[in-house]
């Protein structure tokens, strides 16, 4: 049941946005059928023969399988270097955590400053590559100043991996971190601005290299072309044996073909609000939520079996 349920499902699918123009296609397809049950004269065996080419429908295949290709391309691009971001936020946040010394009793609030500037990373990578302003989502991780002064820098992500890059290094020459613990944690800080790379390209600050490197578009006019040719000549090929189911037909077949074409379309950009797309916005609930686990003093350990193995 789960199999049928999924086939059926309209969320994810790209149903609703094809369906509109196989129906065209469809119509189109029904004119032909009239034209040719009140014998218009047409040569359809020359105009069917167009998708009955070999070499014309090893050329529009090859076409969507390279298109579906290079957009899921992009699209698992992103989620590595989402998952890289993930992963080093949790390695570096409980390396901050544990590592950096307390010697006054203000070093405590500023090490939970510190992780919550690695959650605000991620929410700002976010709406960097949503292309969006910073926004209230930073409030509850940031105070007011360091709020506005990420609205006015270009690259509100590298401001932040500069300020915790700046709190590492004030806690080594504080001689609480030594350089093996600097050194590791500055590798973590590097993985982070490789990620956000992986994004956002280096060669502009506002230039987004998946967002703003998008299929040449020779590349999809081609395809656009070539997928209208393929479904204008479909009827031709099926109305001597269809008649007046000519038309439905034509939907089906035209309703897959525009499908893949579809999902290339959306996946390509894998960074919005689409139900494909990268579910940013719990990953970065999921940042949030290790960094308030992390951050949490440890409760209900009193029996001494336990507390003998916890660091003093």
């Amino acid at each position: 049941m789960e199999w049928f349920r999924l086939a059926f499902q309209l969320r994810g699918s790209v149903a609703l946005t094809v369906f509109p123009r196989a129906l065209l296609c469809g119509g189109f397809g029904f004119i032909v059928s009239l034209l040719y049950y009140f014998e218009v004269p047409l040569e359809w065996r020359v105009l069917g023969s167009v998708i009955s080419n070999v070499v014309f429908n090893l050329i529009l295949g090859l076409l969507l399988v390279f298109r579906t290709n290079t957009a899921y391309d992009r699209f698992w691009e992103g989620r590595k270097n989402w998952g890289t971001i993930v992963v080093s936020v949790r390695n570096l946040a409980r390396q901050i955590w544990v590592g950096v010394a307390e010697v006054e009793p203000a070093d405590r609030e500023k090490k939970a400053a510190v992780l919550r500037l690695l959650a605000a990373f991620a929410v700002v990578t976010k709406l960097r590559l949503r292309q969006e302003p910073v926004s209230g989502e930073l409030e509850e991780l940031v105070d007011a100043d360091l709020s506005l002064k990420l609205k006015s820098v270009k690259s509100p992500p590298l401001e932040v991996v500069r300020w915790v890059g700046a709190y590492l290094q004030q806690q080594h020459d504080r001689h609480c971190l030594n350089s093996n613990q600097l050194m590791a944690m500055n590798k973590l800080l590097d993985s982070l601005v490789e990620a956000l790379t992986g994004c956002v390209s280096a060669s502009g600050a506002s230039a987004l290299r998946i967002l703003t490197t998008p299929i040449p578009p020779a590349y999809a006019i081609y395809l656009k072309r070539v997928l209208l040719i393929y479904c204008i000549a479909l009827p031709f090929k099926f109305v001597e044996s269809l008649k007046l189911w000519t038309g439905l037909m034509v939907v089906l077949i035209s309703f897959v073909l525009f499908g893949v074409e579809e999902i290339g379309n959306e996946i390509e950009n894998p960074f919005g609000y689409d139900p494909n797309d990268l579910p940013l916005d719990e990953l970065c609930q999921t940042i949030l939520g290790n960094i308030d686990d992390l951050s949490t003093p440890l409760v209900g350990l009193e029996s001494s079996k336990t507390s003998d193995l916890l660091p003093t």
